[in-house]
Order: structure tokens, then C-alpha cells, then sequence
């Protein structure tokens, strides 16, 4: 195992610039001396990929791409400025198969893009640093071992014997677009006088609220003292006169790391004052992760410092599918947006590839928890390759090496659909189990961070790996399989973590800007909208089944005769069947302990599985996110002839003292029932009120008995603070349906504010679905949201570029129940 140089003490010169880029056939030129002096090189930019650097040159494009692992791609770069003398060469990440030249010197045959290297060299000036990725689809096309199965997904088979990402092969899923290149940084170092090795830092929170923190490490080099300082607290290190220092910090009461669902995620910075010399080793927090199986050995449960959390959010894909970029300035407008809708965890799934340690320090400030899959998805992986597994060791080892302190780091997977495949293709247990799921994944993870949750597979449990009513499974039967609304109750979904696949619409800006062709009819829309490869059937076939289920219009007539009022349903359904969905997992009395939606983001602009667009834009899925996702919140369940059931839910650490009130309306406008009560909730709590507790009386708010004519078509829940008088949370059901609620309501808008600070003000004179706001510049901090009648809903507004703010913006204001528009 390499031992690799800690940062501290020592120089680090990242080697981005002067790189120069050159395609040739396959094995064309077997050393830089081969390299053509008239070769035809563009400008590259490391880390980078060569997709990345063919885009800026004008040399490809994203939206037609072309294979790019059937090429050899030379990186050459003079090092001009690096003075001669001991180094050290890091190489973050090479895609994949790459061979690394110094002075025309092999150094390194990396066939792994998962695993970094740290390799000595001695510079002489002005030396030539060459990296020379080789194709891969030549090896790809190689036959191997015979698989017990083949996933369909997935087009290239010989993947299961390469470790690098399967984004850019699985059609129908993502871009063929292959990550090939140096797509993590390249660096030199130069070691100070003092040299650390191999260090370890390990945080943890006890039972007892106490803060402890292990270091170990080697050292390289005279040193008198070291101590270890955090949260104010320091303690002297010890060595064994061998060089090698360890100890351990408590930190009594610390502070402790939070999700941001439940608290604040709170970080202490980490120093290691050498001889009296501070240096910098990171930040933490302090943080307990168990998993509560429940008392029959079915549930999972993720318990943070002793509380049990309703986990929800998405599943990252990529923050840019061509560059494939790992600094905080690309992964911020993301992960801003997540924490923004309340998520409170992403998965990273085994279909994609490893983020950089920029991504786990936003998820630690975010309080962001993080679902981290292993790199496996879907095949027979080898199970007695011992070079193979040797790679899963190193690749998993140093993931660990780069996560070490991140609190956000949750649980980790083995990966993805392994055992789920195996198990449709009617194969019995003993062959979907592999030694990289079930002996090395967990061995590693236990030697490295003991405090993380480790699951092998997803999903797992039950009779059938994906057996929703057991462990961890991916609930798709609200969705793909187009199962009604309630089936989220039937399943009895313990934690999904993976769910509501659909292909969601964008705001018609980014269509206008990106897509501007006819929705549904055109190939190249059709190219956008994901499948599944070889099933009949595709995403948006999901979207409209479910669009004739909750408003009764047949999609094939709205998209020929009206494909405007088409596209706003369809930008509606999926908002409206998340929001169900969701109330029905977060109820009281639900068995379900979280869910997260396939995906976070799209990879190309148009209706993908993304709740954010390609273009870092909320698609109106993502506000009704944010409303599911409240952490205090109301929520109305049918009960059939039960009646209509109320939920208040309170996930903070603090007692709520809350105003809630019900009305039914008739007409959307007119109650015909109310009732209010005060509802004092304490911290991590939940009550259920039955509405005919509120009303006094029994009124018939779900429309179960049916005496007579239904007497109302909406009843509205809202949840406000008895100390601010602000409202908290809405809900509405609609005993008859959607579209029996759709009334020509009059709104009244009006722009506020100024100085880059505007709203807008809107009343209605009776309920309005599905209320929209479109602003030049700006995004609607709330939007595609109902508007009850009487009540003043002000919605700020977020300008959405730079530079704006001084000048008023232009409103349009629409609502799908009506087919008239508004302006303010």
C-alpha cells in the first residue's frame, strides 16, 4: 500500500496550465519520443478531460457526441517553472488506462480511474511531464470470464473488469459522452523538514455528548513537540521512537454536527502545532451514525446523536458530464439549491463516479448527509480476481483517506442493483453474494471509519433483494410501474434509496434557451427523455399516465390541440405526485424512514430525471420538494370513511407553539366547514388530529359516504407560528380531484422592494392550482404552489444572474386552473 505525504509542512504546486492535447489511433505512438513535432495539439486544461478540451476548441459537441475511448489522448506539459530538485508527483485521477512519462521515463501504468498515486521523482529543469490515456474500447471488446448475468442498462459488458465510471455507457440513461483524460488534479510536492505520513484524524461523538478525536501518523524528520488542537482543546501526541505519533482529544459538551433538518451543522477546525507551530489539518464535526433495524430485524433506520431521521433528497448524478469538474465553485450552485429544498441527504449511486473531498466539505456546511455507493452497479463483478480486488482495496482505502473528517459521510454502499439483478434473472443467493460487497468493502470501512453505517448492496432485504417492505429497496412502484397514488402506503417502504423516476419538465425559459423545439414529437426532444434501453415504454409515457390519473385529460389530444396548457400539466403532475408521496412516507404512523428521488440534476438540457436542470435551474418539481421537505410541516392523508386526517410534524430541536386551521371550501372560494386549534409540539414531534376533532362535528371531508352531492372541492390545511403570526406550511386535498377544482380565479399580483430585493404580493379571490411566476432574471423562491383564497402570499424573489436587481422586474403570473394570465 503506497504511504502517502500529508499536506502539512509540506509545498503544493497544482500543474494546471501549459498542457497540450493530441488524439492519435490506437497504440500509434508508443512513447513521447514517438510524439509527431507537426501533430495537431490543442490547449488543454488539468484536471480536465478530453472531452472538456475538445468542446472549448470548438472539436465536439455535447449534445452530438462521438466515441472518445476508441483514440489514444497524449497530455504533454514542459515544466518550465519547477526547479530542480526532490518531489513528489501526485496524480489525483487518470480516465483510465494511462501510462506516465518524466524525460521520456515510463513511471506508472495506471489501469484504475479511481486511484491516485504519489510517485518520487527527481527534476532536473525545464522536464516534460507526458500522460498518454490509451483506448479503451479496444480492451472493452476483449472477452473475459463468463458473467452469470448481463445487464441490459449497461452497453458494454468488458466494463465489469475496468474500474472507471459507466457514465457515457448506458443509453437512454445519460449522454454517451466517455471520461477520459486527467480529470482530477496533478501536482507537484515538495516535502518541508519535517515530513508527515500516512495521517489519520478519526472524530467521534460519544453517548455522553463528549467530542473525541484520534490522530496517528508517521514522521519523517527531528521534532520536539506535537499537540492536537480542536473546539479549544488541546492534548500533547506521543511517539514510540520510532517516528510514529498518536493520541487521542476529548472535547467534553462539544457542539455536535447536525443535518440541517434537525440542527446546525456545526465544524471545529483541527490544527497540529509542531514545536510550537500551528498548521492547518482540517476542519470536523462531531457526529453519532447508527441504523435502527427495528424489533423485527426489517426496518432502516438512520439514528443521528440518538435521533432517528426522515432522510430525504436525491441521488447526485454529475455536476458536468463533459468536463466532470471537482472544485467548490461547480458543486456550490448544487448543493446550494439542495440545501435550499430542504434535502437533507444526496446518494452518490454506483452508476457514476467518486467526488472530490470540495464536495464533502459543502455537504459538512450544508449539513448535507451523504449516502456514498462504491463504485459497482449491476454486474457479475470478478470474485476470485485477486489483482482486481486489490484495486477495490487501494480505490476504497483512499477514498477514506479523503473523506476522513467529513461528518456528512453517512453510509456506504457496495453499490448498486448487483443483488437485484441477479435476483430478477431468477438466480438464488449464493450468486449474487461477491467477496467486494460482503468481505472487502466492509473490512476497509471498518478499519477506516468504524463510525460509518456500511450496507451491502442497494436494495437489499427481504424475500427479494428489492423487496420495499424490508431494508433498503428502490421503490419505483409510484412511478415506472405506474401503480396509484396509494401503493406508497401499500408497499410499506421502509427507505428508499432510490424512488419517483419521471421526466420532468424545465421552466419554458431553459426550453426557449436550449430546447426550442416541439415537445414530445421532436427526435431530438425524444433524445432527452430517459428510458430504460429496450423497454417499450419510456419516462414521459410514466409523466402522462400519471397526468391522466390526477387531472382526466387524455396527454396524445392536450400536446396535439393545446401543447402549451400540456407542457404546464406536465410541469405540474410530477410536483403533485411527489408531494403525495412524500405526505404519505412523513404521516404518523408510517413505517418509512426516508426516500430519495432518482436524480438530483439533468445531465442535458430537456425532461430528464433531474428535479434541477442541466443548467443549474429548479425545475417546478424541485418547489414541491422544498414544501414536501419542511421540517415543520402539516400534512392531509385520505382515510377513506376514517375521514381526513390532519399531520403536524415538528423535526427541530425546539417546542412549537403553532395555529392550525382546516376549511373546506365549495367552489374554491366559499367555507363550508372550519375549525382551528392551537397545537403545542414539542421538539422531534408529531401529533394527528382528526378533522371532525377541529370541526366539532362529522363533516364528510374525504367524500366516503357520498349522502348526496359532494358539498366542497378543496379543503386547505395551514400551519402558522402563534408567536409570529407567519405561516409555516399549507396542504390541500381534493376530494374529487384536481380538475373538479379548477376555477377561473382572479389574482391580484403586486412587485415590492428594491435595491436587488423584490417580491411580489398575490391574493386570490378563489383557490388557484399550480400558480406560477415567471421573471426575467429572477427565479420565485416559491412557485408552482397552490394559492388559497383570502390570504396574502408574498414570494421573494432571487435574481438569478449578476448585475440585476436595480431595475423592477416583469412579472407574468399564471395558473394551470385557469387559462388566464397576470402580470404585476
Amino acid at each position: 500500500m503506497q504511504r502517502r505525504l500529508a499536506g502539512i509542512g509540506a509545498e503544493e504546486v497544482l500543474l494546471t496550465e501549459g498542457w497540450n492535447l493530441v488524439l492519435t489511433a490506437p497504440g500509434a505512438w508508443e512513447t513521447p519520443a514517438d510524439v509527431s513535432i507537426g501533430a495537431a495539439f490543442i490547449p488543454a486544461m488539468v484536471p480536465g478531460t478530453v472531452a472538456g478540451a475538445l468542446e472549448k476548441a470548438g472539436l465536439f459537441d455535447r449534445e452530438r457526441p462521438r466515441p472518445l475511448d476508441n483514440q489514444d489522448a497524449w497530455y504533454l506539459c514542459r515544466l518550465v517553472d519547477a526547479a530542480p530538485g526532490d518531489a513528489v508527483l501526485r496524480l489525483g485521477g487518470l480516465a483510465t488506462l494511462c501510462d506516465v512519462f518524466l524525460n521520456g521515463v515510463k513511471l506508472l501504468s495506471s489501469d484504475s480511474m479511481f486511484e491516485s498515486h504519489d510517485l518520487p521523482v527527481t527534476l532536473v529543469g525545464g522536464d516534460e511531464l507526458a500522460l498518454c490515456f490509451r483506448a479503451l474500447a479496444p480492451l472493452l471488446s476483449e472477452p473475459g470470464p463468463r458473467a452469470r448475468w448481463r445487464p441490459q442498462m449497461i452497453a458494454q459488458q468488458g466494463l465489469r473488469m475496468v474500474r472507471t465510471t459507466l457514465l457515457g455507457y448506458m443509453p437512454g440513461w445519460c449522454p454517451e459522452i466517455h471520461c477520459v483524460g486527467p480529470w482530477r488534479p496533478v501536482s507537484l510536492l515538495r516535502p518541508g523538514v519535517v515530513v508527515i505520513r500516512d495521517l489519520k484524524l478519526q472524530p467521534d461523538l460519544t453517548e455522553a455528548g463528549e467530542g473525541v478525536l484520534h490522530a496517528s501518523f508517521d514522521v519523517e524528520g527531528t521534532t520536539g513537540s506535537i499537540l492536537l488542537r480542536c473546539a479549544g482543546v488541546e492534548q500533547s501526541l506521543v511517539h514510540d521512537g520510532s517516528g510514529h505519533w498518536a493520541g487521542t482529544l476529548r472535547i467534553p459538551n462539544v457542539q455536535p454536527w447536525w443535518p440541517n433538518s434537525h440542527g446546525s451543522p456545526v465544524l471545529h477546525d483541527i490544527a497540529l502545532v509542531i514545536d510550537g507551530v500551528a498548521h492547518d489539518a482540517g476542519r470536523t464535526g462531531f457526529r453519532r451514525i447508527t441504523i435502527d433495524r427495528g424489533a423485527d430485524g426489517r426496518d432502516f433506520g438512520l439514528v443521528v446523536n440518538g435521533e432517528r431521521i426522515f432522510c430525504r433528497g436525491a441521488v447526485w448524478a454529475a455536476a458536468d458530464i463533459v468536463r466532470m469538474p471537482g472544485d467548490r465553485q461547480v458543486y456550490e450552485p448544487w448543493l446550494q439549491l439542495v440545501a435550499e429544498a430542504g434535502m437533507n441527504m444526496v446518494r452518490i449511486g454506483g452508476t457514476m463516479a467518486y467526488e472530490t473531498p470540495e464536495f464533502f466539505r459543502l455537504c459538512d456546511e450544508l449539513g448535507i448527509l451523504v449516502w456514498q455507493d462504491f463504485m459497482f452497479a449491476n454486474f457479475d463483478y470478478p470474485k476470485a480476481d485477486k489483482a482486481f480486488h486489490a484495486h477495490v482495496e487501494r480505490e476504497a482505502t483512499q477514498f477514506f483517506d479523503a473523506t476522513r473528517l467529513s461528518p456528512s459521510l453517512a453510509i456506504l454502499c457496495g453499490g448498486s442493483e448487483m443483488y437485484q439483478q441477479a435476483a430478477m434473472m431468477g438466480l438464488p443467493e449464493r450468486f449474487w453474494l461477491n467477496p467486494v460487497t460482503e468481505q472487502i468493502l466492509p473490512g476497509v470501512a471498518l478499519r477506516e471509519r468504524p463510525d460509518l453505517a456500511y450496507v451491502a448492496n442497494s436494495p437489499i432485504g427481504g424475500p427479494m433483494p428489492f423487496s420495499p417492505s424490508h431494508g433498503v429497496t428502490h421503490y419505483y412502484g409510484v412511478g415506472a410501474y405506474m401503480r396509484p397514488l396509494d401503493d406508497a402506503r401499500r408497499a410499506d417502504v421502509r427507505f428508499a434509496a432510490e424512488s419517483l423516476a419521471f421526466a420532468h419538465v424545465p421552466c419554458q425559459s431553459t426550453l426557449s434557451a436550449h430546447l426550442a423545439v416541439p415537445a414530445v414529437h421532436s427526435p431530438l426532444w425524444k433524445s432527452r427523455v430517459p428510458r430504460d434501453r429496450g423497454a417499450s415504454w419510456d419516462f414521459e409515457d410514466v409523466r402522462d399516465h400519471y397526468l391522466r390519473e390526477l387531472y382526466g385529460f387524455e396527454p396524445d389530444r392536450l400536446r396535439r390541440e393545446d401543447p402549451e396548457f400540456y407542457l404546464d400539466l406536465s410541469r405540474a403532475v410530477t410536483g403533485e405526485v411527489l408531494e403525495a408521496t412524500y405526505g404519505e412516507w412523513r404521516r404518523s404512523g408510517s413505517g418509512c424512514n426516508g426516500a430519495l428521488v432518482w436524480t438530483l440534476q439533468d445531465l442535458m438540457p430537456g425532461p430528464g430525471w433531474g428535479v434541477i436542470d442541466s443548467t443549474a435551474l429548479p425545475k417546478p418539481v424541485w418547489y414541491a420538494m422544498r414544501r414536501a421537505f419542511r421540517a415543520v410541516q402539516v400534512l392531509l392523508t385520505d382515510e377513506g370513511t376514517n375521514g381526513l386526517s390532519v399531520h403536524v410534524i415538528n423535526e427541530t430541536g425546539l417546542p412549537l407553539a403553532l395555529d392550525l386551521e382546516v376549511s373546506a371550501l365549495r367552489d374554491g372560494r366559499q367555507v363550508v366547514v372550519s375549525g382551528r386549534r392551537e397545537v403545542a409540539l414539542a421538539a422531534r414531534a408529531n401529533a394527528e388530529i382528526a378533522c371532525t376533532d377541529l370541526f366539532g362535528a362529522f363533516f364528510d371531508t374525504t367524500y366516503a359516504f357520498r349522502f348526496g352531492p359532494p358539498s366542497h372541492d378543496v379543503t386547505v390545511a395551514r400551519l402558522r407560528s402563534l408567536v409570529s403570526g407567519d405561516l409555516v406550511a399549507e396542504a390541500f386535498h381534493f376530494p374529487l380531484g384536481r380538475a373538479r377544482a379548477f376555477h377561473d380565479a382572479e389574482i391580484v399580483a403586486s412587485l415590492g422592494g428594491g435595491e436587488g430585493q423584490w417580491f411580489v404580493d398575490l391574493q386570490s379571490d378563489r383557490l388557484a392550482q399550480s400558480v406560477h411566476i415567471d421573471a426575467d432574471g429572477y427565479r420565485a423562491e416559491d412557485d408552482w404552489f397552490h394559492l388559497a383564497p383570502g390570504v396574502l402570499r408574498r414570494v421573494k424573489l432571487i435574481p438569478t444572474g449578476e448585475g440585476q436587481g436595480e431595475v423592477p422586474p416583469r412579472l407574468e403570473i399564471g395558473t394551470v386552473s385557469s387559462r388566464r394570465g397576470f402580470s404585476a
